[in-house]
């Protein structure tokens, strides 16, 4: 018998980015995988990069596989300038 995992799901607020990051953090551990919906998101400040980085770190921590949904072309740039895209899986 196989297990089935069900992700949990979030979506980034595009006015409250570092907020909507640091919630999500708060909630690494309570499931195998998370979902960010990063479709809101089309750039990524100095802020957001932050706790982009503190929230791979806590989830490489406690064994969380976390994956980026609907990043932006723009964001996605940023993202691999900072070498954080390897650290989480973005899809369309």
């Amino acid at each position: 018998m196989s297990t089935v995992t069900i992700p949990t799901f979030f979506a980034v607020e595009v006015e409250s980015v570092g907020d909507s990051l640091r919630q999500v953090r708060g909630g690494i551990g309570s499931a195998p995988e998370v979902v960010l919906d990063c479709s809101s998101m089309r750039r990524i400040d100095s802020a957001a990069l932050r706790e982009l980085e503190l929230l791979a770190q806590a989830a490489e921590e406690k064994s969380v596989k976390v994956t980026l949904r609907g990043v932006h072309v723009e964001a996605y740039k940023v993202l691999k300038l900072a070498r954080l895209a390897s650290r989480f899986d973005c899809v369309e």
